[in-house]
């Protein structure tokens, strides 16, 4: 604990440090060039791979320098600034990564010899501003028109981002389902604009088994989940699919409730009253008859035995993101807050 010279009161970590003046430009300069300096060597076309060893003991060799810099832990702010960067830059662009480290760690470091001269670090941060000025007008100059019906054209972006990886001795397998994949969640509006969420539509499964060369984009949603129930159908063939965000289930009250109970028929009365509520919810869903009903919470044994009756069959327990996918897919919007209801679409199918 440390007293203010104003009278306040500061409370401090026992190992922190605190330092003031040019010792910590001095001192936020080094780290920042430190971190550029451990992804330094995995740029280029000639760059090495970095062994790291995750949490839960698992060993990855990578050369992106996001994925380096996510593994790492660091405690200085400054370093902390740095890795942000790079998960800013991967989340914005989705490249350049490694790049923009080290050109940060080099702006850093020709900015000690201008501090050393007694140069104000504001009038440094200016004449950084108008570089970037000049640099975006140098930019302009030397960037050139692409035509996105050209496959050849938006082959070789592709591939100078995403062949500089380790996949590259594949050749261009991984660009050419980069492509086809962002191809597939591309959606036209009736302005003309075309809308590609990659973030929130195209997912990344990895399966266990087979060569890297038999990885392909799926036209639908993957997810890993069985039916609730061996009975019910396994296959469907352009389905009439009913989306829920709400339990097929009695909760518990939010309050606690006690019931008493001096007969045993009364006990068979509660039975019967839960089983006759449930009844009603399956039958409102029947009503609109469905082939297949998704949840992302649970469906009690009531449930899918009416379900079942119904010719339906049930998915359970499935993520919201995937939730939002197979509402894509089947190509119809929200019609309530409990329930999603869509229509028959022929790009879907569930497979067991």
């Amino acid at each position: 604990m440390q007293g203010g010279g104003n009278g306040g009161v500061f409370v401090l970590n026992r190992n922190s440090k605190r330092d003031t003046g040019r010792k910590a430009q001095l001192t936020n300069i080094n780290a920042g060039k430190t971190v550029a300096s451990i992804v330094r060597t995995t740029l280029g076309p000639r760059a090495m791979l970095k062994m790291l060893l995750d949490p839960m003991g698992g060993i990855v060799m990578t050369n992106d320098g996001n994925a380096i810099l996510r593994e790492i832990d660091v405690s200085h702010p400054a370093a902390k600034n740095m890795i942000e960067l790079s998960r800013a830059q991967d989340e914005e662009v989705g490249d350049g990564t490694t790049s923009v480290i080290i050109l940060a760690g080099e702006m850093l470091g020709v900015a000690e010899p201008l501090l050393e001269k007694k140069l104000h670090p504001t009038v440094i941060v200016a004449g950084y501003m108008r570089a970037l000025e000049d640099a975006q007008v140098i930019l302009k100059e030397i960037a050139y028109p692409i035509d996105v019906d050209d496959p050849a054209a938006i082959s070789e972006i592709v591939r100078a981002s995403i062949d500089t990886k380790f996949s590259s001795r594949w050749g261009s397998l991984i660009s050419d389902l980069a492509i086809k994949a962002t191809k597939t969640v591309c959606v036209v509006k009736p302005d003309g604009r075309k809308e590609i969420d990659i973030k929130r539509f195209a997912k990344v499964e990895k399966i266990q088994g087979g060569e890297l060369t038999d990885s392909c984009v799926l036209d639908g949603v993957m997810f890993n989940k069985d039916i609730t129930h061996p009975r019910m159908r396994r296959e469907i063939k352009n389905p009439r699919v009913v989306l829920l965000d709400c339990p097929l289930e009695y909760k518990k009250g939010e309050s606690q409730t006690n019931v008493e109970i001096t007969k045993e028929a009364d006990w068979e009365k509660l039975l019967m009253q839960e089983e006759e509520e449930m009844k009603k919810v399956c039958e409102d869903i029947l009503k609109v008859k469905p082939d297949l009903v998704i949840t992302e919470k649970g469906i009690s044994d009531l449930a899918q035995h009416f379900l079942l009756k119904g010719g339906v069959s049930c998915i359970r327990r499935i993520r919201k993101t995937d939730n939002n996918r197979i509402a894509r897919v089947t190509g119809q919007g929200v019609l309530s807050s409990c329930f999603w209801l869509f229509a028959t679409s022929p790009f879907f199918s569930q497979t067991a």
